[in-house]
């Protein structure tokens, strides 16, 4: 008669394994006892032997797939004898299993719970999960950094809301996580003393007594892992038993992966005489194209996804229109230059980008229609009596534009301050979603970079936004005909055309200009 083998329970709390590795095949005669497959668990290699002898007649997985607990894991053809309990198998695994077991079953007396992921913006509904800052076995305390997760605004990280043991990562690096869905399993601290120790001990011993080391490279998969972690080598089409694993008896982590992916663990052999050709890669798309010799493709998602929806929405929609000027700032660098060694700190950075900003405001309140902003179909305009500025930030995660708040009632000093704390935030992709929200018009300062003249794209429902150029030292005329050594700037302004015209934007910026190539201006007009 055919029975189907039942998965059985293999640790507390594990409902899924990896297949390892078959030890038989299709039609192979088995003993009782006989090993039949590996399997991994989040904690260790296991080894499910045969409950009664027989013919395997199916095989229901395949090498590397996910295998479930309680469903069928291969058939067996035995003798009407043996039928009496084929179908409910328990898990008499070998001695090591058993021990592994005994292990996990010592801290029962804890609580496994769930964490689901929190509301962490107005209407998100999914986040990116950018990375995991714990690994699946790690104890964790309250208020822990647990993994950074990326919304349609932020880079925002989410801290454990107890202390405990990380029993489960629910995503992997790149998945999206939904709201109000478990994003992590933690077993909660109790009185009885952990067993921690002792069942990562039992785990190591079994997988060393599994795997014996020798000269040779072992089979894919025969590394200490866990699934989640094999599957990322998989996924990137890596040899997980040639990765170095930096943890315990050569436990193999994601970062492990990440860095031999980028050739950083395993390097090719070479000799001295040919070492100083060998060239390193500059980063990992160069090393993993080099190195494949094929195109990559990514997904783009995130901040970029974001960007392009909105740059799409913003050119089809608004007629954009591009003016440019000069701007002489060198009675302006060196008053900056006088001042940033008397105010300048680590909580502020007397940049230029201050001046400017406020110099746009004190402009705006002769020009409010520069801050304002117009609904979906163009039928309504709304003067913002804000002016929250923003500025673009090329951060690690994509573009970002986080806004000084109220720039009309700061002082410079004051706009100094806040835009180091927006950089630093923004640069680094953790600003918050509320200094990204409710700007009223941007400056982008693509100076930075070494640019000078370019048309940027309104950033929608703003009516405006304007390019600051590299500040350059170029020969100009001085009032007695003189050729000066000058300090530069060329700015590149873009109007939406439905509701700003050419002359009004040419006489904002000419004020604008004013308060900045006379600074003292500048200080007359503020309130």
């Amino acid at each position: 008669m055919i029975k189907d083998f039942i998965l059985p329970d293999i640790g507390e709390g594990v409902v899924e394994c990896e297949l390892v590795d078959w030890l038989v095949s299709e039609g192979d005669i088995v003993t009782e006892d006989q090993p039949i497959a590996d399997v991994m668990t989040d904690k260790a290699l296991v080894q499910i032997p045969a409950p009664h002898a027989g013919k395997i007649t199916k095989l229901y997985y395949a090498k590397g797939d996910i295998a479930i607990v309680h469903q069928p894991l291969y058939a067996v053809e035995m003798d009407s004898d043996d039928t009496g309990h084929a179908q409910t198998p328990t898990a008499e695994v070998t001695p090591v299993v058993e021990a592994v077991t005994t292990a996990i079953v010592t801290e029962s007396h804890s609580n496994i719970e769930d964490f689901l992921l929190p509301d962490i913006g107005e209407g998100i509904v999914e986040c990116e999960l950018v990375d995991w800052l714990v690994e699946e076995g790690d104890m964790v305390v309250e208020d822990q950094p647990i993994a950074d997760v990326m919304t349609d605004k932020a880079l925002v990280q989410i801290p454990a809301m107890k202390a405990g043991k990380i029993v489960k990562l629910h995503y992997r690096k790149g998945q999206l996580a939904k709201v109000h869905s478990p994003l992590f399993a933690i077993e909660v601290e109790s009185e009885d003393a952990p067993m921690t120790e002792a069942a990562e001990q039992v785990v190591q011993q079994a997988a060393s007594k599994s795997a014996p080391v020798t000269d040779e490279p072992v089979a894919q998969g025969k590394a200490l892992a866990s699934p989640a972690v094999r599957r990322m080598a998989r996924s990137l089409d890596i040899n997980i038993a040639l990765v170095a694993g930096s943890g315990k008896n050569g436990r193999v982590y994601k970062e492990d992966i990440e860095r031999h992916q980028q050739g950083l663990a395993i390097k090719p052999a070479v000799s001295p005489a040919t070492t100083s050709s060998v060239a390193t890669p500059t980063s990992t798309e160069v090393a993993t194209i080099s190195q494949s010799g094929a195109d990559r493709v990514e997904p783009i998602k995130g901040v970029k996804a974001v960007m392009a929806k909105m740059m799409v929405e913003s050119v089809s929609t608004i007629p954009h229109f591009t003016y440019c000027e000069e701007f002489d700032l060198t009675e302006l660098v060196a008053l900056r230059e006088e001042m940033k060694q008397r105010h300048s700190s680590d909580e502020v950075k007397l940049t230029m980008m201050p001046f400017f900003m406020k110099a746009m405001s004190l402009a705006m309140t002769e020009f409010p229609i520069l801050n304002s902003q117009v609904n979906a179909d163009c039928t309504e305009l709304t003067y913002k009596s804000r002016h929250n500025i923003g500025m673009a930030v090329d951060s690690k995660v994509g573009l970002l534009v986080p806004n000084v708040k109220d720039v009309q009632s700061k002082s410079i000093l004051d706009i100094a301050a806040d835009i180091t704390r927006l950089t630093t935030a923004a640069r680094s992709g953790r600003v918050s979603p509320a200094d990204l929200k409710d700007g009223t018009i941007s400056i982008s300062n693509i100076g930075a970079l070494g640019g000078t003249i370019a048309t940027p794209i309104i950033n929608k429902p703003e009516v405006a936004i304007v390019a600051l150029g590299k500040l350059q030292v170029l020969p100009r005329f001085n009032a007695k005909g003189e050729v000066e050594a000058r300090k530069i700037m060329q700015v590149s302004w873009s109007g939406d055309h439905r509701v700003i015209d050419g002359g009004t934007i040419a006489r904002f910026c000419n004020l604008w200009k004013h308060y900045l190539e006379q600074p003292q201006e500048m200080l007359l007009a503020m309130r």
